[in-house]
């Protein structure tokens, strides 16, 4: 009898030490995918409707790039539910702006400037150089999308504006930086005039991202008026490899 007294105890003991170590875990469980749920409600971001395009001014969708710019030096990037967006942006886009940048993988554009999935066009080319292309690509995002700016980023250290200041020839590079290589020559500099002098180098970037400007007004007309119009504004900006900082060219 004391046997069976002691068998009925001891099972009943360690049914009790079962259910004090699952139900913690249990409620930790619940906690924890509570927590991701509320997590990835606070990830879900709207994709801009045509109406909220229309909405913006020039001015306000370069506040955001500056505000998106200083969350990104700041390690303090929006987080987003991408497969939301995808999906809310599956039929239509109403990008703010359109960005044309250099191809260098240091400068992922819709991070530098805290921007998601139907946020901004992006045009890339070695060199953020304006071509044919690129001002139909440009004319698509304002004239037909809607975007209301056009944006040219230009970056330090950029390899192709160190191949044009040095006139390297190499393939079809060299046809390619005919398109930079104008502005190089064109530069007031008496000093060393290499790639290996990295103050003329930032004055040609600079300068570059000038003419694209000045190319984007003088072979659109569809975007010249735009501007003029005042329906979208042309700025430029030269990204900071060191601190990730754009400085903007209003």
């Amino acid at each position: 009898m004391k046997t069976i007294k002691f068998i009925l105890t001891g099972a009943f003991s360690i049914c009790v030490l079962l259910a004090s170590c699952t139900q913690p875990k249990s409620d930790a469980n619940s906690e924890k995918k509570e927590v991701q749920k509320d997590t990835l409600q606070g990830t879900i971001e709207d994709v801009l409707t045509k109406e909220e395009q229309a909405a913006l001014t020039p001015d306000e969708v370069i506040q955001s790039f500056k505000e998106g710019n200083q969350r990104f030096i700041n390690n303090d990037l929006t987080a987003r539910n991408h497969s939301e967006q995808v999906r809310k942006s599956t039929y239509a886009q109403f990008p703010k702006a359109i960005v044309l940048s250099c191809v260098d993988s240091r400068i992922p554009v819709e991070d530098v400037l805290d921007r998601g999935i139907g946020d901004i066009f992006v045009a890339r080319v070695a060199g953020n150089f304006i071509n044919e292309d690129i001002l139909g690509s440009m004319e698509f995002a304002c004239k037909v999308s809607g975007s209301k700016l056009i944006m040219v980023l230009g970056h330090e250290h950029c390899g192709a504006i160190k191949a044009a200041v040095d006139d390297v020839k190499l393939g079809n590079i060299t046809p390619m930086l005919t398109n930079i290589r104008p502005v190089v020559e064109a530069i007031d500099y008496k000093g060393d005039r290499s790639s290996g002098n990295d103050e003329f180098v930032q004055m040609a970037c600079e300068q570059n991202v000038i003419a694209a400007i000045n190319d984007i007004r003088k072979e659109s007309p569809i975007l010249n008026v735009m501007e003029t119009n005042g329906e979208i504004k042309i700025i430029g900006g030269v990204y900071d490899m060191d601190t990730g900082k754009i400085e903007f060219m209003d």
